[in-house]
């Protein structure tokens, strides 16, 4: 196996390992949420720390892999992956709230870091295959599909008297095995990846391109978080039973990661924004079956959905946006990618639990219809651009 190729397995297996963990928490924290806190209208703030703690680590996690390297910067990510998970355990072993709320922030802080394995994945490999790596990189969260919510329910009773503490220690483990992977990288040094003129920071985000490839990353990825975080109460409060959840979240996961065999293969072939294009359509067509009805199968179809629609529309943003900077300039670009995404994913995960408590299901979904239509009409007008440019030249 040649070094790219090496790389781009490693880091695969990480963000297997790291999305295992974020999983978890998604499929689990409102429930625990909403039993230790004081207002069920909070019940979904452990899930919104986590996006929160992911804004909050993307800026200095692009500094210090700027200035040391992809890979120490990873490993202070899992190091807090390792953090986060002991002390939600910790935390519902208490019984405290604020615990555990700050432990998902660290938990959020871990994925800040473990984001730019996508991008690590560009680095190593060839220009013309970056669709593909990207691909592969997200594709680890296959995995995370189907053991992140299992994982609750093995976890759930592997302390007596304490609920879920097994699964967060389990979470802990597996940030673990992320340290030890992520050692065995080998990735192109600073100066290498860095070098070369760059552009003012003005200069380059004026560039349409790069401008719709954020927006329709940050509208596409807080469409998903908002409603992947307010699902468990829906079906709970709709009368579904709590074992219903698993399945759902499961499939959801799935349809957000198994495409990634051949999203890089459609952008390939039709181009990033074509299939950002793709993505926000089936977004719209989650709304349309989550608006149909509120039984099991209008939950696990529109969910599949949901994550297919997230994608196209999240891996067609990361392809377009690496068009749109040289690699001189891409530690800056991508900080800025990943502060406005996670910023909007912030504020979608803390509206959630609010949003769903105060409106309900229907009016939640329907929310998220302007926003899609934003993001679509930019990327159309993208395309149209990038089209003129070709014929000119």
């Amino acid at each position: 196996m040649n070094a790219a190729r090496r790389n781009v397995v490693l880091l695969a297996c990480s963000q297997a390992a790291m999305l295992t963990t974020i999983v978890m928490s998604m499929a689990v924290a409102a429930i625990l949420g909403a039993a230790l806190a004081p207002d069920k209208g909070l019940a979904t703030l452990p899930i919104a720390a986590m996006v929160v703690g992911t804004a909050i680590a993307s800026l200095p996690a692009a500094i210090i892999m700027r200035r040391h390297g992809r890979r120490p910067g990873f490993v202070i990510g899992a190091s807090l992956g390792v953090a986060g998970s002991l002390l939600a355990a910790f935390a519902l072993h208490r019984q405290s709230f604020a615990l555990f709320v700050a432990g998902h922030l660290l938990l959020g802080s871990y994925q800040g870091f473990a984001n730019y394995y996508r991008f690590a994945a560009v680095e190593a490999a060839d220009a013309a295959d970056a669709g593909r790596a990207i691909s592969w990189v997200v594709a680890g969260g296959v995995v995370a599909a189907f053991l992140g919510p299992q994982l609750g329910q093995w976890g759930r009773d592997w302390i007596a008297g304490d609920p879920f503490t097994g699964a967060y220690l389990a979470q802990a483990a597996l940030a673990v095995l992320a340290l030890a992977m992520i050692s065995r990288l080998r990735l192109p040094p600073v100066a290498a990846v860095h070098g070369g003129d760059a552009r003012p920071l003005r200069a380059i985000v004026a560039q349409p391109a790069l401008r719709a490839s954020i927006l329709g990353a940050a509208i596409g990825y807080a469409v998903m978080i908002m409603v992947m975080t307010a699902t468990p109460l829906a079906m709970i409060g709709c009368g579904l039973p709590g074992t219903s959840v698993t399945p759902v979240i499961q499939w959801h996961v799935a349809g957000m990661f198994v495409p990634s065999f051949f999203t890089g293969s459609l952008i390939r072939r039709f181009g990033a924004p074509r299939v950002m294009q793709a993505g926000f359509v089936l977004l719209m067509g989650h709304v349309a079956i989550a608006l149909s009805g509120v039984e099991f199968l209008h939950f696990l179809s529109a969910l599949v959905l949901l994550g297919v629609g997230w994608n196209f529309a999240f891996i067609g943003g990361t392809a377009l946006l690496t068009q749109a900077y040289r690699p001189s300039e891409q530690t800056r670009v991508q900080a800025v990618n990943e502060f406005v995404v996670f910023g909007l994913v912030a504020l979608a995960s803390l509206s959630a639990g609010w949003a769903y408590d105060r409106f309900g299901w229907v009016a939640l979904n329907l929310a998220a219809v302007p926003l899609l239509v934003v993001a679509l009409a930019s990327v159309l007008l993208v395309e149209r651009r990038m089209r003129g440019q070709v014929s000119r030249a």
